[in-house]
C-alpha cells in the first residue's frame, strides 16, 4: 500500500463502505421488523445478483435473518400479497423494486447510496 496510492484509496473506500454496511445491518437487526429486514435482504441480494430472480429458500432466509421459518413465510406472503414479489418453490422474483424499497421502511438505501458514490481507483 505504501507504493500504490490508488490501491490504498480503493482499499480504504472498501473498508469505509463495509463499516457503513455493517453498522446499518446492526441498526436494522435491532429496530426493523422481520418484514422490513426481509425486504432489505432481498434488495441487497438483487443488487449482488443483478437480476430479478433470487434463488433462496424460506429456510435459508430464516437462518440469514435469525428468525423462525414461519416468520419468514409470513413476511414473504405479505410481500407477495402487496405485489412486490412473486413466490415459487426455491425462488423469489422481485416484480416491484420501488415497492420493495418502501417495504424496507428506510432500512435499505443509505449504505447502498454511499457505495455508489465511492470513487474507484
Amino acid at each position: 500500500m505504501r507504493t500504490s496510492a490508488s490501491l490504498t484509496r480503493v482499499l480504504l473506500n472498501f473498508i469505509n463502505a463495509f463499516l457503513i454496511q455493517t453498522s446499518h445491518t446492526a441498526l436494522s437487526n435491532g429496530t426493523a421488523t422481520v418484514g422490513e429486514r426481509l425486504a432489505r435482504w432481498l434488495l441487497m441480494a438483487q443488487d449482488r445478483l443483478g437480476g430479478d430472480r433470487i434463488p433462496l429458500t424460506h429456510e435459508f432466509l430464516s437462518l440469514m435473518l435469525g428468525v423462525r421459518r414461519a416468520g419468514v413465510t409470513g413476511a414473504l406472503n405479505q410481500l407477495d400479497r402487496k405485489g412486490v414479489i412473486r413466490l415459487s418453490r426455491g425462488r423469489i422474483e422481485i416484480i416491484d423494486r420501488e415497492g420493495l424499497i418502501d417495504s424496507a421502511n428506510g432500512s435499505y438505501g443509505i449504505p447502498e447510496a454511499m457505495t455508489r458514490r465511492v470513487p474507484r481507483a
